[in-house]
């Protein structure tokens, strides 16, 4: 008979996430990841959690149960144009004042980063306007990096496959210029992401707890919004500085309405709500 997660063991995982990852798990959430465990428990053929946990600590399985464990403590939850006025303040404000600072080039090439990609939503959220203002006219090209610790999400964010109803919060003129639908027919109806837009963006994983990102740099926009809330306030403000150093100077870091405290209090420049600017050093 499976007893569940014994709190000894939840609190060697948690160790584990917190020092890894950074993702603080209290007692509270014991009996979330005691039930998130369930199906790769059996799909591994154990009987219980305590076997799990015994091959995990003891029998050499930690490497190999790593990136399940994330997957099953991460909770991913995103949204087509969330937090929509930061998309707004992305057309009229932003991209205006990065292609003033790159008038000297004839094709300029904005690249923007999704840190924390979950599924994808956010960057084709931001793919959508950028393709927007090109149709619109102004003379540029862009590039789009999806980042996240999950490797499960990354795939959706790749396959850019979607329920409809999920992308209901897409507007009706974007909903028709940048979606494929539907696949599934009328049953459990789905859209994909256009292949002009796909073909700009590629996806990777990435550790925000690594002392440093395997990145060139150069964003002109980082949207790392309702990630920072799973971390200490150190971790925070750590997380935030190497985004920063992936920025080019007068390039623009974008954190969730409740994060923006982190951002004031690291001095940065705030020229819109949660928006803050990368300023010379």
């Amino acid at each position: 008979m499976d007893t569940g997660l014994h709190p000894a063991d939840f609190a060697r995982l948690a160790g584990i996430l917190t020092e890894e990852v950074g993702i603080k798990l209290p007692a509270s959430k014991r009996t979330m990841l005691e039930g998130r465990m369930r199906s790769r428990i059996r799909a591994l053929g154990f009987e219980d959690h305590a076997s799990y946990c015994a091959y995990v600590f003891e029998g050499g399985g930690l490497a190999e149960e790593f990136i399940h464990l994330i997957d099953a403590v991460t909770t991913n939850k995103t949204d087509f144009f969330r937090e929509a006025d930061h998309y707004d303040c992305l057309r009229d404000m932003l991209v205006p004042e990065l292609l003033r600072l790159r008038k000297h080039e004839t094709d300029p090439v904005l690249r923007v980063w999704s840190v924390a990609s979950s599924i994808g939503a956010e960057l084709w959220s931001a793919g959508m306007i950028l393709d927007d203002i090109v149709r619109s006219g102004r003379r540029f090209d862009f590039t789009m990096l999806g980042t996240d610790i999950s490797t499960s999400v990354l795939r959706t964010a790749v396959r850019a496959v979607y329920p409809l109803e999920f992308l209901a919060p897409v507007p009706d003129v974007l909903r028709k210029r940048y979606l494929l639908q539907p696949l599934d027919g009328k049953r459990n109806p789905t859209a994909r992401i256009v292949p002009e837009l796909r073909g700009r963006a590629r996806f990777t994983r990435l550790n925000l707890m690594d002392s440093s990102y395997p990145l060139d740099g150069k964003f002109d926009v980082a949207f790392l919004r309702n990630v920072l809330i799973y971390f200490e306030r150190d971790d925070q403000e750590a997380v935030v500085r190497r985004v920063l150093s992936q920025l080019r100077t007068g390039g623009y870091l974008i954190l969730g309405h409740s994060e923006a405290p982190v951002g004031s209090g690291l001095g940065l420049n705030q020229v819109h709500p949660a928006v803050f600017r990368k300023e010379q050093p």
